[in-house]
């Protein structure tokens, strides 16, 4: 991993689709309207985004906070786009500021931490639970 500095941004964009919908994760009597879950989600892809380029093959990383306010709504068919910005950076440890808008307004924003990790050897951590 190179040293990732304080500032690099990303940005995520997703257009509303039923699947993404509030009334089909949790109350059918819901609005069609974009469920928190995968605004965070947008949130996390954009972070993801800032950090990719100073990864080495084999790195990723894993969400390990997730700190937000989810303030408006977005309607099925609404482009939503998420944005994150570095705001610490101490080894693995990444933090971030995040946000996300559609066409008209924000629609959410908060702090995000994540933490570089080895795929090799997560995989490995995973495999030693699935057989325990």
């Amino acid at each position: 991993m190179q040293a990732i500095p304080v500032g690099a941004k990303g940005e995520f964009t997703l257009i509303v689709q039923s699947e993404h919908l509030a009334n089909r994760f949790k109350d059918s009597t819901l609005p069609p309207v974009l469920a928190t879950p995968v605004m965070i989600r947008v949130m996390e892809n954009a972070a993801l985004n800032a950090i990719k380029p100073f990864l080495d093959p084999g790195e990723s990383a894993v969400g390990t906070r997730v700190d937000v306010r989810h303030l408006a709504p977005t309607p099925l068919g609404g482009r939503v786009t998420g944005t994150a910005e570095v705001t610490r950076a101490d080894g693995r440890q990444i933090e971030f500021t995040v946000s996300a808008r559609d066409e008209r307004e924000e629609i959410g924003s908060g702090r995000h931490e994540r933490v570089v990790v080895d795929l090799a050897r997560l995989a490995k951590r995973l495999r030693a639970k699935e057989d325990a």
